[in-house]
């Protein structure tokens, strides 16, 4: 069974984390878990008030196959918490790092998105936003996630592309993929 990290901040995006954490473990059989950076009582942009109990130390002990980074306004601002060590060690182990939204600030903070292609939510706002990305030439302006070399990057109107992606790099089987996308694309079709 893989194990997937999620990572939440206050004011978290509801929606970039739902399908991962809805789907991921009753449908898919994942090992979802969440973590923050303080421990206690975190509320989402939408209102919804979690209690996080699994702090980034108990993310390291547990050695996920996947850490997300979940969006929200706070990686905007001086108050963002600094998780470069945490995503950089992970990384190294071999395991998948994906953000999404603002989550992809705390990826190129890292310095995990220099050299990977990748996305956001605009080109400027890794570079206005993000001190130590140096990546903008491998930029790419995409509605949908993009995956390379285990890093994982979304805007964060892209929570589906998002979660199919984290399920492909946690090597869930194409069948179970390719189910997922068919199932969130009938509304659509």
């Amino acid at each position: 069974m893989s194990k997937v990290a999620v990572v939440l901040v206050q004011g978290f995006a509801d929606w970039e984390y739902a399908l991962i954490g809805g789907t991921g473990g009753p449908f898919y059989g994942l090992d979802i878990q969440y973590f923050t950076p303080v421990i206690g009582e975190i509320r989402s942009q939408g209102g919804l008030t979690t209690i996080v109990t699994q702090d980034l130390e108990a993310l390291e002990k547990w050695k996920p196959d996947a850490i997300v980074v979940v969006g929200g306004m706070l990686w905007e601002t001086s108050d963002a918490p600094d998780i470069s060590s945490i995503l950089k060690a992970q990384y190294a182990r071999g395991a998948v790092v994906a953000g999404i939204c603002g989550g992809t600030l705390a990826l190129a903070r890292a310095e995990l998105l220099n050299d990977v292609h990748h996305t956001s939510n605009e080109p400027d706002f890794l570079s206005q936003n993000a001190d130590g990305y140096e990546g903008a030439e491998r930029y790419m302006s995409s509605p949908s996630a993009i995956s390379e070399d285990r890093v994982i990057t979304a805007p964060g109107t892209a929570p589906v592309s998002f979660t199919a992606a984290v399920f492909e790099g946690v090597g869930l089987d194409q069948r179970k993929v390719a189910q997922f996308k068919a199932m969130m694309a009938a509304e659509h079709a």
